[in-house]
């Protein structure tokens, strides 16, 4: 959810609410053009990137809200993620800045309550107020908070002082798929996203322009190649906006963890934005309960920059 408003607003006629399983071309390029929009304008994406994806896979299972004024124009949207609705839908929505405070986002969250009658899982980026109070008024919870954190990469970094027998690689796609799934896999045991990669999730990520199998650190055993750990870089580029590195993936295989790695890890990709790829600053993820995580970034010389809110309701 992002900078929802209340049902109050400028005199005129309500934005007509549709659903539909699929978009056309061109509503996936409105849709990403008021994504755009309301991003330059909170400070925050509204729709994070696994919905992105789904947006340009025609055969993902999806319901989809838009909201239109009364001459055509997109003025909201909503995606619900129906993947695997026993366990929950996930939702995203949001309303064009120049089209809040007139209903629309009251009005999409009313649909997407009628869409479905599983659980459902929220996201307000940005912890806007204003989608905090529509999640209170419709039941939803706050129920998860991830932070993004943020460090300048022209401070001193860290060494990346490695363990002994552990080497660093580029990740050869094709060859190291499988290998870095298991081991991811069960880094994230846990995570309910982040934990449940298929090939599919990973070969389209391996497919974006963004992917450069360079920043795509592997540390091995030196002797046997198993692999231990890695970390997954990625570089935002998008016209107007500076460019920002992030921490896109981050892990180590379990049975070595406390030995160093992670921290290693972390320090070799900050270093790689920084002298191969000219980066200044660098971002990443973090859920808010991980506190070990959040400390280890904290000493890495990160801070908090903005928070992310995961709604649900039953």
């Amino acid at each position: 959810m992002s900078s929802t408003e209340p049902t109050t607003g400028p005199a005129g006629p309500p934005d007509r609410v549709t659903r539909a399983e699929w978009l056309a071309a061109t509503e996936v390029a409105e849709v990403l053009a008021l994504a755009r929009a309301a991003g330059d304008t909170d400070g925050a994406d509204p729709l994070d990137e696994h919905v992105l994806l789904r947006l340009r896979d025609p055969g993902a299972p999806a319901v989809h809200l838009t909201a239109r004024a009364a001459d055509g124009t997109l003025t909201g949207y909503a995606h619900l993620d129906t993947t695997a609705p026993a366990e929950g839908v996930g939702v995203e929505l949001v309303v064009h800045p120049a089209h809040r405070r007139r209903g629309t986002g009251r009005a999409l969250a009313r649909g997407v309550l009628a869409a479905t009658s599983a659980p459902l899982r929220a996201w307000a980026h940005g912890d806007h107020p204003s989608a905090a109070a529509l999640a209170v008024d419709l039941g939803f919870t706050r129920a998860r908070v991830l932070w993004q954190l943020r460090r300048p990469l022209t401070a001193e970094l860290p060494e990346p002082r490695l363990p002994a027998g552990v080497e660093l690689r580029a990740f050869r796609p094709g060859e190291d798929d499988e290998a870095w799934l298991a081991v991811n896999n069960a880094a994230f045991a846990q995570h309910p996203e982040q934990g449940r990669w298929t090939r599919d999730d990973l070969g389209v990520r391996l497919a974006e322009p963004w992917f450069d199998p360079a920043g795509f650190l592997l540390a091995v055993d030196s002797a046997s190649g198993r692999l231990l750990g890695f970390h997954w870089t990625k570089v935002h580029e998008r016209p107007g906006s500076a460019r920002i590195g992030e921490v896109y993936v981050l892990g180590v295989d379990p049975s070595v963890h406390r030995g160093g790695l992670g921290r290693a890890l972390t320090a070799a990709g900050l270093v790689h934005l920084r002298d191969q790829r000219g980066l200044d600053r660098v971002m990443l993820y973090v859920d808010e309960s991980n506190t070990g995580a959040v400390a280890l970034y904290e000493r890495l010389g990160f801070a908090r920059w903005s928070a992310h809110v995961n709604y649900q309701r039953s």
